[in-house]
């Protein structure tokens, strides 16, 4: 038997901060060699952070990561250890991402990055160039003053592997498992039985398994020890790096980490038996014939061993169930663990939420809730940091720190329930009662005097006074009337968040939260620079379903079990007066359901449709309810709305990246926002489509006696079963 331990893990990075990368970087190693481990592996870029961005074209990032790597390297770290560091390096006149390969205090290996993330939140081809050499190693130059200290002047640098004199040892960087040929395939053939993954890989929704399947497919058929490492953390931006480090052999999950923690450092060890990865191998006969022609990989050549001989005393990892969170939880979590990291390193002193009673404002109160509860429940556990960083945020004094969170809450959180004339009493309550279970500092402000005071002024200037809709107004009216509510709260907010702490004897300032979700970015439906407008929002790419399935997950789940009651209410922005006859909703100003926004939003971002392509598609999906006129009614309808709002993209408070249809503008979704709203050319076709597809069945009920029939569309509509019943049809 051939036995290795190797380890793992997740670490909270954060973006050009050295001084915390490298503590936790050398915690990890440590950690490492006292399990026993012979191979550590850490996430991408893991010296620097890998939310640097535009700081990457600057030449002192490269040369502080050389400053620790030299470090690392000076120290014992490295000391009968295989370490894998993630750093940027620049070779000639190229930036290249890279994994630097240490072992006793010398670097072995620099492996580039050959195929580069640049979709979605990724841009590293502004950054990186991808190296594209596979056909041998290159000698790379030493820094001088790394090369002084390390009395090492050059170092294979390339595509290829470490051969070790009892196994072989390769660096597969992130993106490079998802492409169409993965270089683990051709490695595998040349005798590579260990992987080595370094990781920045953000949190989505649902996404974890497609990362899952990815592991076990590179080993199930081919053989291996796949390693994986990641960020967990905010490390700066409004990505949340999800961890889940892990191991897999030969198929099988046998190690894995969290997906959602606030610990800084979590190691993942696994004890494997490399003979097993040999012995699949060689019985399968199609890998042993096409190993026998394989090409060539460069290696390097280490005369040392990582494999431990057979020791009844060691116990070998075995296969367990993968953990999956429901998305109801991934909710619950993800947002809790990227707010703390927020709060901690931003400087604040704690969140100030302009809470509604809605189901949105109350979504990110349960997710701020969620935070306390963790942060209670890992200071339990004993982690000192967190600890000490809840002691300093909440002001605690007299060896006192926080043990329940409901206290933690209304040290470090406020609730604002900004009413007005609108306000209906059960909003009133709703936000009242959440706040208790929450445990934040409730206040109840009536706006309505600031907002007279405004229309007061407006009619001083003018000669005239603006009515709501009901009351005879126009909608442009209308419409003013509800900004002006909408941004005196936004104004109200920030100077509740900077003065409260002054009131209380507080040192710092509170942050302000938004509570905006995506399907009201997408559509547009918010005011500009009103509540919207915050320093961070929790839930700005999560949409409206998922956060009515997370309130009622949240009620039983979080204990606040008002959540249920919010859940049920029909949605409303309460700025308007509210009648007998009339009271205002979300989805009737909207023109359109927030389950119906989900859809258009998915086609619009993931399936890459214009209004044309949206059209046909939803002609499938919606076609045993809808005609095609009255589909093309809301598709045009849709896309008026969505670049008559497009503007507002630009100033969207940074909000957490949960949902891959989120119309981000800053970062994830690069369009422009001045359009023509009409979409002449585009709607023009849609309605030529609608005369083709009204004349098909004018002649199709012409031509049959009412016997099911295959029908074929033209314009690419393709072949409907008339009758099938089946609305995802060509989805």
């Amino acid at each position: 038997m051939r036995l290795l331990k190797v380890a793992t893990c997740n670490l909270n990075q954060w973006a050009m901060d050295f001084d915390c990368n490298l503590s936790n970087i050398k915690q990890s190693i440590a950690e490492a060699k006292a399990a026993g481990a012979m191979i550590r592996l850490g996430p991408e870029l893991e010296i620097t952070g890998y939310g640097c961005e535009d700081h990457f074209l600057e030449l002192d990032t490269v040369a502080h990561a050389w400053e620790c790597l030299k470090e690392l390297l000076l120290g014992d770290w490295t000391d009968g250890i295989l370490c894998s560091f993630g750093m940027p390096v620049i070779k000639d006149s190229e930036r290249y991402n890279c994994q630097v390969l240490c072992l006793n205090r010398k670097i072995i290996m620099i492996r580039p990055k050959m195929w580069l993330a640049n979709d979605g939140n990724y841009r590293e081809l502004r950054w990186f160039t991808a190296w594209k050499s596979k056909d041998h190693l290159e000698d790379f130059h030493l820094p001088s003053e790394v090369s002084d200290a390390l009395s090492q002047t050059t170092v294979p640098f390339g595509y290829g592997y470490v051969q070790f004199l009892d196994t072989a040892v390769a660096a597969e960087v992130c993106e490079e498992l998802f492409t169409p040929q993965p270089p683990h395939a051709e490695l595998a053939l040349n005798g590579v039985e260990v992987f080595m993954n370094a990781s920045g890989s953000h949190h989505q929704l649902r996404k974890l398994d497609l990362r899952n399947r990815a592991f076990i497919s590179a080993t199930h058929t081919r053989g291996g020890v796949y390693m994986y490492s990641n960020h967990q953390g905010c490390d700066g931006g409004r990505l949340y790096y999800d961890g889940c480090s892990c191991v897999v052999v030969n198929g099988d999950m046998v190690a894995q980490g969290s997906q959602f923690s606030l610990k800084d450092v979590e190691m993942v060890f696994a004890q494997i038996d490399l003979d097993a990865v040999a012995s699949l191998r060689s019985s399968i006969s199609s890998f042993q014939e096409q190993a026998s022609c394989k090409a060539k990989v460069s290696k390097v050549f280490v005369p040392y061993k990582l494999c431990q001989p057979f020791n009844l005393l060691m116990s070998l990892s075995s296969p367990l169930k993968i953990r999956y969170h429901s998305p109801e939880e991934e909710i619950a979590l993800g947002p809790a663990c990227w707010l703390w990291d927020y709060l901690r390193r931003s400087g604040a002193s704690g969140f100030l939420l302009p809470l509604s009673g809605g189901a949105d404002s109350s979504s990110v109160a349960a997710i701020v809730g969620s935070m306390c509860q963790l942060v209670v429940k890992e200071i339990a556990n004993g982690d000192k940091q967190i600890k000490a960083d809840a002691i300093r945020i909440g002001h605690y004094t007299d060896g006192q720190f926080p043990t329940d969170s409901k206290e933690f809450a209304r040290r470090i959180f406020y609730t604002v329930f900004m009413g007005s004339e609108n306000s209906s009493e059960a909003t009133t309550t709703r936000a009242k009662v959440l706040a208790d279970e929450v445990g934040s500092w409730h206040l109840n402000v009536s706006i309505d005097g600031v907002v007279s005071s405004l229309i007061s002024l407006f009619q001083t200037l003018t000669g005239k006074r603006p009515r709501y809709k009901v009351d005879g107004g126009s909608n442009i009216e209308n419409l003013g009337l509800q900004n002006i509510q909408a941004r005196v709260r936004m104004v109200l907010a920030f100077m509740l968040a900077s003065l409260l702490p002054w009131v209380h004897n507080k040192p710092g300032f509170y942050l302000v939260l938004g509570s905006s979700n995506v399907d009201e970015g997408l559509r547009g439906y918010l005011t500009k620079y009103d509540c919207s407008s915050a320093d961070i929002n929790p839930i700005g790419s999560i949409s409206k379903m998922d956060l009515r399935t997370f309130l009622k997950w949240a009620a039983v789940h979080l204990g606040y079990s008002s959540l249920a009651e919010i859940e049920a209410a029909p949605p409303t922005a309460e700025l308007e007066p509210i009648r007998a006859d009339y009271s205002q909703l979300d989805e009737v100003d909207m023109g359109m359901t927030y389950e119906e926004l989900s859809v258009y939003g998915r086609l619009r971002k993931i399936f890459r449709c214009g209004p044309l392509s949206m059209f046909k598609n939803l002609c499938y999906k919606w076609g045993t309810k809808l005609t095609p006129a009255e589909v093309a009614d809301k598709v045009k309808y849709f896309f008026k709305y969505y670049s008559i709002n497009r503007h507002k993209m630009t100033v969207m408070t940074p909000s957490y990246h949960a949902e891959s249809y989120s119309p981000e503008d800053n970062r994830f979704d690069l369009r422009q926002f001045l359009y023509n709203v009409r979409w002449p050319y585009q709607f023009r076709k849609i309605d030529e489509l609608v005369n083709e597809l009204d004349g098909d069945k004018i002649a199709l009920t012409k031509s049959t006696d009412g016997e099911n029939v295959n029908v074929t569309a033209d314009g690419g509509m393709g072949v409907v079963a008339a009758g099938s019943g089946d609305p995802r049809a060509g989805f």
